[in-house]
């Protein structure tokens, strides 16, 4: 599983009465995304480390940069006589 700063975690409840927990991923402590990482819940706003289990999901956050440079034409090759 892999994430990046900015992308929401969904923690089901696994026990009977157990709430749902998610945050937003704040952190990375790898730079190919794998955990674990830094997450801010929005039940309480404290930022703790967080190794997911099976139990989580990745809503994976789409950056409108992303957009913009798929769209771009290649750099032009400069040619120096």
């Amino acid at each position: 599983m892999k994430a990046a700063v900015g992308d929401r975690i969904i923690v089901q409840a696994t026990l009977p009465g157990a709430a749902r927990r998610d945050g937003e991923i704040v952190g990375l402590h790898h730079p190919d995304g794998s955990p674990p990482w830094d997450v801010r819940w929005s039940d309480n706003d404290r930022v703790t480390e967080y190794f997911p289990g099976p139990d989580a999901l990745i809503h994976h956050y789409h950056h409108a940069s992303e957009d913009a440079a798929a769209t771009l034409p290649p750099h032009p090759h400069l040619f120096v006589d």
